[in-house]
């Protein structure tokens, strides 16, 4: 956790995921995804920025202490291969980090906080149309807030978040934020793109 000279805040609204829910969501995530997989022999985790990087590195610690093998952990920006760029402000490009093994046949967990019309994760799957030919792909959030524009499901789910339209779900991590929680408010700004709601 990053050092700060005061506490950390969080956003407004009802907290959903304390820190505890949010570590044994994952935790769960963990062992889902190697029961799926039967095993980590094949497995390669990949976290969409800012915070589903993070999230897949918490998921490769608790797979490594369950199986004693370091999974590979890479980063896979989908900035540019949003569809709405033409309707909203871009946010910078993040660095995509690929594990050395590349992803070629392999079993490829995209890991990403919130799931919400599906667009991150077309964006995703078209970024790694890109890079190489997994034999697999799976989908792994630590919040499914429904109400998808496409018909993209998550494998692995910490939490399913029933969501009106006009509220925003935020998510806020250790290693981004300062602090572990999930809230969900009413947004005075719904429509505005946030990386919280575009997703």
């Amino acid at each position: 956790m990053p050092a700060t000279t005061e506490p950390a805040v969080g956003p407004p609204g009802r907290t959903v995921l304390d820190a505890r829910d949010i570590a044994r969501a994952l935790t769960r995530i963990s062992h889902e995804i190697l029961e799926r997989n039967k095993g980590h022999e094949g497995l390669v985790l990949l976290g969409v920025p800012t915070r589903g990087v993070g999230l897949a590195q918490r998921i490769a610690a608790r797979i490594a202490e369950t199986e004693g093998v370091a999974v590979p952990v890479g980063a896979l920006d989908i900035t540019l291969y949003r569809d709405d760029l033409r309707r909203h402000p871009a946010r910078a490009p993040q660095p995509t980090a690929i594990p050395a093994g590349g992803i070629d046949g392999k079993t490829v967990v995209l890991v990403d906080d919130v799931l919400y019309s599906g667009r991150t994760v077309r964006a995703a799957l078209d970024a790694l149309a890109d890079i190489g030919r997994p034999a697999v792909v799976r989908l792994a959030v630590l919040v499914d807030r429904g109400h998808r524009e496409l018909p993209i499901r998550a494998d692995h789910v910490g939490k399913n978040l029933p969501s009106a339209r006009s509220e925003r779900v935020m998510v806020r991590l250790a290693e981004t934020d300062g602090l572990d929680v999930v809230r969900i408010a009413d947004s005075p700004d719904a429509g505005r793109p946030t990386e919280e709601v575009a997703g």
